[in-house]
């Protein structure tokens, strides 16, 4: 059967059980024999090859993308005739291809001495995509005299492939759709049980909210053709929790607009808002398309006469709505004066943060990368001219305040800012390119990064990027048939690009599983690296680390760069001591607690980075801090470290490399030895007092500061999703932090001790719970208790140690890499199971507990339906505690007492933490830039 054949059944099983259209091209063999149809003009799918090889081809550097733009170019030269593609329509299909052999091919028109060669010129003075090879070639033919380069790197020189677009208008009309009240997760528009499907566009936009939702969406569009259809979060922010591309392209989908008449199901400038905003990777994802992002502050604090702010029974500020949103509103946003109007004009709210010079550029552009390739094109151009650029590009915006210090990430972006004119340091709000350390990729959104590298024509890693890891954590519960067929796919193509890679294309070294946040932490070999991350919990004990949408990761590892305004910052620090029954994840929570009550509910850390204090932690422990802050809705967080800490944390995470390296990851380019010898470099560094651990100034300037008092924590503490809250809007948020003693006994169904937020110290107090506890009689779980351990290392250490064979003992289920699950559990029984290193719960795509179950894990997702979905009886719940709390809870089956709690962590050393002695900011010296 013939490869054509086959996409036919296949066309006719998406239609018949999904109600799709094709699926978009990218095999080469397929759209070759697509090409042999067009060519033979008696055939009888001729009609139906020219539409699939014009309207349903993936662009870019895929392998169909290489054959399309051959046989275009040979309809332009003549080589090939075809009727229905005139050479000008060839040229025009050429143009939306987006770069890579469809540049080379015009390449090869524009600087030979064909008819087109001109017309090929034209239609390369639009094009962005370029890399060293492609501008190589220009510049060569333009010092050999050829007029045509001379003249495409003109018109590159003045940018016209963005001065001559057109301009946003300066009124769009939106009409309103709520698609939730309170906070909407970015699960809510792309479900992470439907990760499988992300890389297909159109089937993964069917997940959406609901099918009704769609439709909803879908017809209020048709009956307001002159209109945008606004995605709002009411009552809350939108794009919270998880950093994903496919949310953004699902809004984009069902309410944005088509891309280019050729690259099928792909849509950009979608307009979404929410009444606190809109989550800062989500907002980031929202430029990458061209979007409009928009605060709406439709709902403000109630107060009384005397300016007092009320409070409900909770205690929290009563909201009363400044206008309406409800769903079919009519608005308009005034691009011009930057507001919101109502149907009759008035002005509704100020809106100016959304339409920012750099945003606006995103928006003219249709997305970020257009900008951040052009900005490099046009550099290029002038300087192989000869002369200065003009000034096209909204300017960077370099905010430097005199005798003020420096907080960390304000240090860090400094030292790590590219293209700077200022002879000051800068400080938060200053637009700043910057040098990207460290890219992680994940595998649930890597195939649609490797579709964004694709599509902007990248074909190798940034030599500038120092470390790349491509992880399979998020898959790794289940080795089912859509891991099977998306895994070794997203890891060839990442090993081939230059990644370093969980599994071996070769199958040289055994598959890793381990998380790719303690991954990245380990390859995190200097305080002041920024490292850019495929998830919201990219948020790394070392240096600044921000996760990110799939295309921001595929921009990172194709330029070493990326471009944000440097953000403002809280301080967090600590007095008091610890109690030796509290777990630091207690503390963690209680640090959520205590500055929602010091700012009467208001969350200073949103939108910010966290600068905390906890130096004495080792990397590892240290995690479990910088990463909850996803969830307390920072955009980063930085760990203020003393020096010996830092040293003992490089020194940990070079053995781990090295480890890497011994297992035979190591790739061509020397990028893990790499590693290890910029961490020797920073050990020394700090050794001699050349350059200290990174701290702030001690007069650096911050949004806020939060001290949060350790003898105050006397008991567990549990971040609660509080789904019977009345009020819907507050539900399933991170901000419900409760004492156990609320619980009082409360049944616990299942408890799950994995994901991200545990190290290895965690694996080794459940095994010393377990011989505490055997002390008394026999162990029996009266709940079933899911334990994953991070990364395979650990469980090699617990192996060497003998924590593994208490651990063994009391499994009833461990897991077997040689012959992993192939179908995700439905059920579960009350015994402890000892699961592969990787995400497992947390994660939702494969294992989920049983709907209606009341779930006490140490993940750090509320979202609903994530780790368990509703029942018909009983909502799911997943309360977040500490990995003692959550083991105890399981062989009781509900949660304990004070006092039995206490009895069952006796004489173990949870994971505690002394804060420095004092405050690790330091005098302001002289920036040493990189």
């Amino acid at each position: 059967m013939s490869l054509y054949s086959e996409y036919l059944e296949e066309i006719e099983v998406r239609k018949k059980d999904l109600g799709l259209n094709p699926k978009p091209i990218d095999s080469a063999e397929l759209l070759s024999e697509i090409i042999a149809q067009i060519k033979d003009t008696g055939n009888a799918e001729r009609e139906a090859s020219l539409n699939f090889f014009i309207y349903n081809t993936l662009p870019g550097t895929t392998p169909a993308a290489g054959v399309k733009a051959k046989f275009l170019k040979d309809i332009v030269t003549g080589a090939e005739t075809v009727a229905e593609i005139s050479p000008e329509f060839a040229l025009e299909q050429l143009s939306h291809m987006k770069g890579g052999p469809s540049v080379e091919a015009l390449l090869d028109i524009a600087l030979s001495d064909d008819a087109n060669n001109a017309a090929a010129g034209e239609v390369l003075k639009s094009q962005v995509f370029l890399y060293d090879a492609d501008t190589k070639r220009l510049a060569d033919a333009f010092k050999a005299g050829n007029a045509i380069a001379k003249d495409i790197l003109e018109s590159y020189s003045k940018a016209e492939f963005f001065t001559k677009l057109d301009d946003i208008p300066e009124q769009i009309k939106v009409i309103t759709y709520i698609a939730a009240e309170g906070d909407i997760s970015t699960d809510l528009l792309s479900p992470g049980n439907q990760s499988h499907s992300r890389a297909d566009r159109e089937l993964h936009g069917q997940c959406m909210i609901t099918p009704e939702a769609q439709q909803e969406i879908k017809k209020m569009g048709e009956d307001n053709p002159d209109a945008k259809v606004m995605l709002i979060a009411e009552k809350g922010t939108m794009g919270v929790g998880s950093s994903r591309m496919s949310g953004v392209n699902n809004v984009a989908l069902w309410a944005g607009e088509k891309t280019s008449p050729y690259i099928p199901f792909i849509n950009n400038r979608p307009v979404v808002a929410g009444t606190n905003g809109i989550a800062p990777i989500f907002l980031t994802t929202v430029g990458v398309t061209g979007g409009i992002g928009l605060d709406l502050k439709n709902w403000v604090k109630k107060t009384d006469a005397n300016g007092e702010i009320v409070r409900d029974a909770n205690g929290d500020p009563v909201l009363e709505e400044a206008y309406s949103v409800a769903t079919g509103t009519v608005l308009t946003i005034d691009t011009k004066a930057k507001k919101l109007l109502d149907s009759e004009g008035n002005v509704l709210s100020d809106v100016s943060d959304a339409f920012t010079p750099q945003k606006v550029e995103f928006m003219k552009a249709g997305g970020s990368y257009a900008v951040t390739f052009g900005k490099k094109i046009q550099t290029f151009a002038a300087e192989t001219l000869g002369v200065e650029a003009p000034v096209v590009y909204a300017a960077s915006k370099e905010i430097s305040n005199e005798g003020q210090g420096l907080t960390a990430v304000e240090k860090i972006f400094n030292r790590n800012a590219v293209g700077v004119t200022s002879k000051t340091p800068l400080h938060t709000g200053s637009d700043v390119r910057v040098k990207v350390n460290i890219v992680g990729s994940q595998d649930t959104t890597g195939p649609m990064t490797c579709q964004e590298l694709e599509a902007m024509a990248a074909s190798t890693i940034s030599p500038d990027v120092d470390g790349a890891f491509q992880s399979g954590c998020h898959t790794a519960s289940v080795w089912d048939n859509k891991a099977k067929a998306n895994t070794p796919k997203l890891m060839a193509f990442m090993n081939a690009f230059g990644v370093i890679t969980a599994r071996d294309p070769k199958g040289v070294y055994h598959s890793m599983t381990d998380v790719i946040h303690k991954v990245l932490n380990d390859i995190t070999v200097d305080d002041r690296a920024i490292i850019i991350g495929g998830d919201s919990h990219t948020r790394m004990s070392k240096g600044v680390a921000f996760g990110a949408d799939s295309g921001t990761v595929a921009i990172a590892l194709a330029t070493g760069e990326a471009a944000m305004p440097i953000p403002e910052s809280v301080k967090v620090t600590f007095k008091g001591n610890m109690k030796p029954h509290m777990d630091f994840r207690d503390i963690v929570h209680a640090t959520q607690a205590q500055m929602l009550k010091k700012f009467s509910g208001e969350n200073v850390f949103q939108g910010r980075v966290i600068e905390v204090q906890i130096g004495t932690l080792l990397a590892d422990q240290a995690f479990t801090f910088t990463d909850w802050t996803a969830e307390m809705k920072a955009k980063a967080s930085i760990c203020i470290s003393t020096d010996e800490t830092l040293i003992k944390s490089l020194e940990l995470a070079k053995s781990r490399i090295q480890i890497m390296i011994n297992k035979g990851m190591e790739n061509e380019a020397g990028m893990l030895q790499g590693l290890i010898d910029l961490a020797d470099k920073r050990i020394a560094e700090v050794k001699s007092g050349e350059a200290p651990a990174l701290a702030p100034d001690d007069n650096a300037k911050y949004y806020a500061e939060v001290e949060v008092d350790l003898d105050a924590i006397d008991e567990p503490m549990i971040a609660d999703p509080d789904v019977n809250n009345e009020d819907v809007s507050k539900r399933y948020t991170h901000d419900v932090i409760r004492p156990t003693s609320y619980y009082d006994g409360r049944k616990v169904d299942l408890g799950f001790v994995g994901s991200c937020m545990v190290h290895k110290g965690d694996m080794q107090i459940i095994a010393a719970m377990l011989r505490n506890l055997e002390k008394n009689g026999p162990i029996t779980f009266n709940a079933p208790l899911v334990v994953a351990p991070p990364t395979y290392n650990i469980v090699d250490e617990l192996k060497a140690e003998g924590d593994w064979d208490i651990l063994s003992k009391y499994a009833g289920f461990t897991f077997d890499d040689d012959n992993p699950k192939e179908a995700a559990r439905t059920s579960y029984e009350n015994i402890l199971y000892l699961e592969r290193p990787g995400c497992n719960l947390c994660m939702g795509n494969q294992e989920k507990a049983e709907a209606g179950d009341t779930v006490l894990a140490t993940s750090t997702r509320l979202f609903q339906g994530r780790v368990v979905e509703d029942s018909a009886e009983k909502k799911g719940e997943s309360l977040l505690g500490s990995t003692p709390m959550v083991v105890l809870s399981t062989i009781l089956g509900r949660f304990p007492t004070l006092e039995e709690y206490k009895a069952a962590v006796e004489g173990i050393n949870l994971t505690s933490f002394a804060p420095p002695s004092e405050d690790l900011a330091r005098p302001a010296i002289p920036l040493k830039a990189v």
